[in-house]
């Protein structure tokens, strides 16, 4: 009787003692997206109730905890303001401060998202030294990978300043600056990205198992010790956890990681967004960089990725900004600019997403050619205001006969088209602009934004070691 009585005596305490808690991307200082159904969720005692009340309407919802200990509630976000709070009470009370209402965006990717002031980017001093914003925040998601989908991971909320920022993405924070400066409202930034790592981490194991194409790829992944390339790992540790958490939209810089097998990341690339955008139960916005031109070790692999992140453009509600005139040079894989990166970004989502007019943010893209005697006469989309051409002569052009032989083209601009030639090809069949891992055009719209690298042919490409 007395060893039974003990053991009743342990086991009452942990059934009853306080157990709720929240995920931690819901904490004091967060930023809920605005005129939105937003989902707070927890853990507390399976059949308790949560009242969860806030402050903006004093409106109070609550819900039964599940048998497996888990409770999520909606509730309704006004306009964007702020700061609110919200009170969470069950079996204790929890209550979360200092909480703004506005527009919140995950951004993610490989090491040219995750670079900060931190990596040696020193035109960023004088915007560090200035940086405090309360209606920025800041959410750096803990590196982490899980062969299984996450309920929470590590990380906080952190008001925008001076120290804050050092170690936050450069190219998220400049993207959340434009976007609270031309809307004036709070902007809320989840930065979970990882240096190095190819799509197939943040992408779920299961959609790319369904793909022989995709499985095959990732098999041929090369493997480092600084960063995972198993399918799925940084999904379901670092995107998984904040899948509750309501957003307008994601941004993205990657690619570099897919060099190896470019062949198809097109495919996934895509798969990844929709199964980002099935789990969320919603079509987002994402829009992404596209990958600077760079010195690589094979030829031509860059300008393959290239290629597909420009096609992946005709998937719904993307955006890609160009980069390959704001490099440093091409022996760096990680330009410094962030800050035009961010501009072209958040133009994209103030464009697209918040409809504001006047933004001039695609970038001009083939649309065709016609073929006149020994010229080629190309013609554009997003030229509304023509082309112009940075420097004396049109250089990135290359042009082939049926033959495959290519020559640099000459060019000139004329009515909104630009006519190639090139006194060695009689009979002009192919052409290409800015094909190649270190190939720099200097196309641009009239605004200055660069004309996107393209090709007309479907010739197999040398992606043989560099000699």
């Amino acid at each position: 009787m007395r060893n039974t009585f003990l053991a009743v005596c342990f086991f009452v305490p942990l059934i009853f003692s306080g157990q709720l808690r929240l995920p931690s991307i819901l904490s004091d200082g967060m930023v809920l997206q605005q005129n939105d159904s937003v989902s707070l969720w927890g853990w507390a005692g399976p059949g308790d109730k949560v009242y969860v009340s806030n402050s903006w309407d004093n409106h109070a919802d609550s819900t039964i905890v599940t048998h497996g200990a888990t409770w999520k509630v909606k509730i309704k976000t006004p306009v964007a303001g702020g700061p609110y709070s919200i009170t969470i009470r069950s079996d204790k009370t929890i209550k979360l401060n200092d909480i703004l209402i506005g527009e919140v965006w995950v951004c993610s990717g490989q090491s040219n998202m995750e670079m900060s002031y931190n990596w040696g980017i020193k035109s960023m001093s004088n915007d560090v030294s200035k940086a405090y914003n309360n209606k920025i925040r800041f959410f750096q998601v803990a590196k982490a990978t899980s062969l299984y989908p996450q309920d929470d991971l590590t990380g906080k909320w952190v008001v925008c300043d001076s120290n804050t920022l050092k170690s936050f993405s450069a190219a998220g924070y400049y993207f959340g600056k434009e976007l609270n400066a031309k809307l004036d409202l709070p902007v809320g930034l989840i930065n979970t990205s990882w240096g190095g790592t190819p799509a197939e981490v943040w992408t779920p194991r299961e959609s790319i198992e369904q793909s022989g194409a995709l499985k095959n790829a990732a098999a041929k992944l090369e493997s480092y010790a600084w960063w995972p390339l198993e399918p799925g790992v940084t999904y379901n540790a670092m995107v998984a956890p904040i899948i509750n958490f309501d957003m307008a939209g994601a941004i993205w810089y990657q690619g570099e990681g897919n060099t190896s097998n470019n062949a198809t990341y097109g495919q996934l690339f895509t798969t990844m967004i929709d199964s980002w955008r099935n789990a969320w139960k919603k079509e987002f916005p994402f829009y992404y960089v596209q990958i600077a031109p760079f010195k690589y070790g094979n030829n031509n692999i860059g300008a393959l990725i290239q290629e597909q992140q420009a096609k992946t453009m005709t998937h719904s509600k993307t955006g890609m900004v160009v980069t390959t005139d704001i490099i440093d040079t091409i022996t760096d894989i990680h330009p410094k600019n962030k800050k035009e990166v961010g501009r072209r970004l958040a133009n994209w989502a103030l464009a697209e997403t918040y409809h504001i007019p006047g933004i001039v943010y695609k970038s001009p893209l083939f649309k065709n050619a016609t073929h006149q005697k020994d010229k080629m006469i190309l013609s554009f989309d997003n030229t509304e205001n023509g082309l112009i051409a940075k420097g004396k002569a049109i250089i990135g052009f290359f042009i082939s006969a049926a033959n495959e032989n290519w020559y640099p083209a000459e060019a000139k601009i004329e009515k909104g088209t630009i006519i190639i030639w090139s006194k060695n090809v009689k009979a002009p069949v192919y052409l290409r602009y800015g094909f190649g891992n270190t190939v720099i055009g200097n196309v641009f719209s009239s605004e200055g934004l660069p004309l996107v690298p393209f090709r007309t042919d479907n010739f197999e490409v040398d992606q043989s070691p560099v000699k």
